[in-house]
């Protein structure tokens, strides 16, 4: 006798949505607790955290853990990358903070970095990288700062640098020779890896069989909900291998098929725990535009029901929400999006347009937005903590 298919789940677009902001912890206060240790929590928990050059309020990746930890610092997040070596930073779908358990997934991608030889002609050749990595041996960690005999050249595109050495430097960083100790601002600081991390031997590298249900669990954990797009977001080669462990795990009945309503998407969830509370009603999210929340546009728009556009690129004409428009998430619906920009010398954080959605605006959700606005600007306007040097603590 055949075996019996899997009963497929069926789902409201507000019981996906609650699934998706358990997961991503945005239907509580305080889900991970207070201090330093909140923030190591945070990122084991939602597996990265993007970082984004961006400055016109806060960096996306203290805004992001913000979001989650109310009494988040930033030198908590410096902690955990130079002092108790939590996170490190590396490539996920963008430049992200990665828990340091979960560093074994990543040496794969540094092997085959290092299996790229053309990528060195760009950037000068093995002979140079040696003395570079020979120097911070000698030396010890160094920015691109430290470095004054570069022959500068001319540009390749608008984010390049004219110091050749930037190109050694980031191409030692994502073989794995080096891993970045420190960071200020966007400023970093190098180091070599297995000094950084005290190994005398690296951790096994994970197979390829590991790092698909690796991508598999994180998207689980962190998004409650899944499709082979939000599981693979902007990682296509991944997506037949995730595939077939999907395939594998519906079989075994590890996970089960979800519709959700109005789509035609193929969605899975982990076997039916308890369903989620709706999220506190008067919970205020001021959220990032590179939010986990936010970032798959698609996804967004099918829960939500919101299309979020990021128009700082667009001209001023074109903008609808305005130059860096931030969603506003109160409990489990996106009701307004704001256009911020914070003035440091005048210290204050300007409002520069504030644009409801249709059928959500009421004096109740105003009050509560400028509350949360209030706490945000204090956030925005403090000073960062300084760390201490590894050899100072």
């Amino acid at each position: 006798m055949p075996p019996r298919p899997p009963r497929t789940i069926t789902l409201s677009r507000e019981e996906a949505r609650r699934l998706w902001l358990r997961a991503q912890r945005l239907d509580s206060s305080q889900p991970f607790g207070a201090g330093a240790q909140a923030t190591k929590a945070a990122v084991e928990h939602l597996g990265y955290v993007q970082i984004d050059t961006i400055n016109v309020i806060e960096r996306c990746h203290h805004h992001i853990l913000f979001s989650r930890i109310p009494a988040y610092e930033r030198g908590h997040l410096a902690q955990a990358q130079s002092l108790d070596r939590s996170v490190f930073e590396y490539w996920t779908h963008a430049l992200s903070y990665v828990p340091v358990r979960d560093i074994r997934f990543f040496l794969g991608a540094m092997k085959a970095h290092r299996a790229e030889p053309r990528r060195w002609s760009a950037i000068g050749g093995r002979v140079e990288a040696r003395r570079l990595l020979a120097r911070i041996r000698k030396d010890g960690p160094l920015t691109i700062r430290d470095i004054d005999n570069d022959v500068l050249v001319e540009k390749a595109h608008l984010w390049a640098s004219k110091k050749p050495s930037k190109g050694l430097l980031e191409r030692a960083f994502y073989d794995g020779d080096l891993v970045i100790s420190a960071r200020a601002g966007m400023l970093k600081t190098y180091e070599l890896t297995d000094r950084h991390f005290g190994w005398d031997r690296r951790p096994t590298l994970a197979s390829e069989r590991q790092v698909t249900a690796y991508r598999l669990d994180r998207a689980l954990r962190a998004q409650g909900v899944v499709s082979l797009d939000s599981i693979c977001h902007l990682d296509a080669p991944a997506k037949a291998a995730v595939a077939e462990l999907i395939e594998a795990r519906v079989k075994h009945r590890e996970l089960m098929p979800v519709e959700i309503e109005d789509s035609t998407v193929p969605h899975w969830m982990a076997r039916e725990g308890e369903e989620p509370a709706a999220p506190q009603p008067d919970l205020v999210h001021i959220l990032s535009p590179f939010d986990p929340l936010i970032i798959q546009r698609k996804r967004l728009k099918l829960f939500f029901g919101y299309a979020h556009a990021f128009e700082a690129y667009l001209p001023k004409e074109k903008r609808v929400f305005g130059y860096f428009g931030l969603p506003v998430l109160i409990g489990d619906r996106v009701v307004a999006v704001l256009d911020l920009k914070t003035d440091r010398q005048a210290g204050r954080l300007l409002i520069q347009q504030w644009t409801w959605l249709e059928g959500q605006e009421s004096p109740e959700r105003k009050a509560l937005i400028e509350t949360e606005l209030d706490r945000f600007e204090r956030f925005q306007l403090a000073r960062d903590v300084a760390v201490p040097a590894p050899d100072d603590a």
